[in-house]
């Protein structure tokens, strides 16, 4: 990424000129299917829809409702499970974990449909209104009227509660690769000036998403516990509503990008062709490669993208040979360059989407944050004990400081550092993230040696707000790292593969839980030994190690950085054509 023209790239000097017509350059259309009027659609006034109800505008919809309405169920769905529907500690943290395993596998459904058919104000329409469906049946399960009969009154309750759950799954798949996608869309990257501001979107599109959260986890837990879960989930339940009525309502000012087809077909049509072709040279002038003619891509919605080095492999399905004709109707043989592009920039990223695996147990720890915190004394003061797992709130409000701060404050004084007009790069954002993510485990890390120690010295316990570090480590970590993977996926994704890469990322999370409890699961084995002992991280953890599991965890961070740095210095960037 040292060159000069990769530079000029991040820069947004080549390939975002103003232009000089009334519509957007990047072929998005309006509504009835027109091009998009540059001054009628999009920008900031269709974002409202995104964000709007944060600011408390004209009206309540899109990721604000649907991150409320995630996480009023997700942060206390324990509770429900085992109080009200009387579950077991084991049994319900089972249905948690497959809920919230399915929320982010299903993305990638969500994202295929949306780059390959439906497109993404479609998918997010449908997936709105599937998560509002499950929402309904989950606020039914907590109304149902008890009967004289137990196993007559708890089957319905189970019943509708395992279907809502998995509704809203479903249809959180489809919202949360698409919003941040949709968003974007709304500005037009050939347009110097509005690039700018797409750019400050994905910012507002975290602080919404963390708003949702803090709501959530304050209010809607609070009404859940004090005032009943009929209540606790019909709240969220009318915001879900409110969000699809609202996003539908303001269709007009939209701009949407038309599906380009199933870009799995796509990807495999280039690997068949460049197997059949496996004995054919490939030219080494690139414009003897197969393209369109003309300005217009062969992919419906997408741009042409220039011709890059390297994976040279798959530029024999490019590769025009005496037998190929019609090639228009034989893609299976021959592809274009396009085509053979969208297949390498995917295979570039994906190095980079797996290094978040690692970045995201981070914040997977937070339950050992939480069990560290209860061995720890939570009384603030005489009368008032916090309790630990309160202390995440540290992380939502840094957060939503950080976030809007960053656009006015740190972007302009590292711009001046680094003279890069936006500050940071998508690629510099996240390694920032994980040199956070790193310190916040070290934190943790350090704060249970000196409990130890206390405990062993028989001094007064260590006060529970020595963990606030460590959570604000992990906000900023997200802050730079998670906003930063979202950029990423969709500045550098083929223009019809972007919800596609979104999920991408998202996915990653799921692998970044699983590692960690295997990890768990298997140093509790190798360090219990026998004879009942605990190991690193026994129920009593003063009797354990868990200094040396988040020492461990802080190493393996360390590594993914020195691995992500790695990838990041050898990732060629996409050229997309003007």
């Amino acid at each position: 990424m040292a060159n000069e023209e990769q530079r000029q790239w991040m820069d947004g000097e080549f390939g975002c000129q103003p232009e000089e017509g009334p519509y957007t350059g990047n072929g998005s259309v309006d509504v009835k299917g027109n091009p998009a009027s540059k001054t009628h659609t999009g920008k900031w006034k269709a974002c409202y829809s995104i964000l709007e109800h944060v600011l408390g505008t004209v009206y309540v919809g899109g990721e604000f409702c649907g991150a409320l309405a995630y996480y009023a169920v997700g942060t206390n769905l324990v509770s429900y499970l085992t109080k009200v529907q009387g579950q077991s500690n084991v049994t319900a943290a089972s249905n948690i974990a497959a809920w919230q395993g399915n929320c982010y596998l299903t993305t990638i459904l969500g994202a295929f449909l949306a780059d390959s058919y439906w497109g993404r104000h479609r998918t997010i329409v449908v997936s709105l209104t599937t998560f509002t469906f499950g929402m309904v049946l989950l606020t039914l399960s907590a109304v149902v009227p008890p009967n004289m009969h137990r196993s007559m009154a708890t089957f319905p309750q189970e019943a509708l509660s395992s279907l809502g759950l998995y509704m809203t799954a479903l249809g959180l798949g489809g919202i949360w690769p698409c919003v941040p996608t949709f968003g974007a869309d709304q500005f037009d990257d050939t347009d110097v000036s509005e690039k700018a501001q797409k750019e400050l979107f994905y910012n507002w599109y975290y602080f919404a998403v963390n708003g949702g959260f803090f709501v959530a986890s304050t209010v809607i837990v609070w009404v859940q516990d004090n005032c009943g879960w009929g209540l606790g989930f019909g709240i969220p339940t009318l915001f879900s509503v409110i969000g699809v009525v609202g996003f539908l309502a303001s269709m007009r000012f939209y701009r949407y990008q038309k599906p380009g087809g199933s870009a799995l077909t796509r990807i495999c049509q280039v690997v068949v062709a460049a197997f059949r072709k496996v004995h054919v040279d490939v030219p080494s002038d690139s414009s003897l490669l197969y393209e369109m003619p003309g300005k217009e891509s062969a992919i419906v919605g997408s741009r042409k993208l220039m011709h890059t080095d390297g994976l040279r492999f798959f530029d024999r399905a490019a590769t025009i040979t005496a037998s190929d004709e019609a090639s228009a109707s034989r893609p299976w043989k021959l592809c274009t360059v396009t085509q053979v592009e969208e297949l390498k920039i995917f295979a570039r990223m994906l190095p980079i989407f797996l290094t978040g695996v690692i970045f995201n147990t981070a914040e997977a720890c937070f339950p050992l944050f939480v069990e560290q915190g209860g061995a720890m004394d939570n009384h603030v003061a005489a009368a008032f004990a916090l309790p630990p797992a309160s202390l995440t709130t540290f992380t939502c409000v840094c957060i939503l400081v950080l976030a809007p701060t960053y656009d006015r404050v740190l972007m302009p004084a590292v711009s001046r550092l680094t003279g890069v007009k936006r500050g940071l790069s998508e690629l510099h954002r996240i390694g920032v993230g994980m040199v956070f993510a790193v310190l916040a485990l070290a934190a943790a890390a350090a704060v249970e040696t000196a409990r130890l120690r206390s405990v062993e010295a028989d001094a007064p316990a260590v006060s529970i707000l020595w963990q606030a570090p460590q959570y604000v480590l992990v906000g900023v970590a997200k802050v730079f790292g998670v906003v930063g993977y979202i950029e990423f996926a969709y500045e550098q994704s083929p223009d019809a593969m972007r919800s596609l890469c979104q999920a991408c990322s998202l996915i990653m999370v799921t692998p970044g839980s699983y590692l960690l409890s295997a990890m768990l699961t298997i140093i509790s084995s190798v360090t219990g030994g026998g004879g009942g002992h605990g190991g690193w991280i026994p129920e009593n953890l003063n009797e354990g190690h868990l200094d040396r599991f988040f020492w461990l965890m802080a190493a393996l961070q360390l590594i993914n950085l020195i691995a992500f740095v790695c990838c990041a210095a050898t990732y060629k960037r996409k050229l997309p054509t003007t």
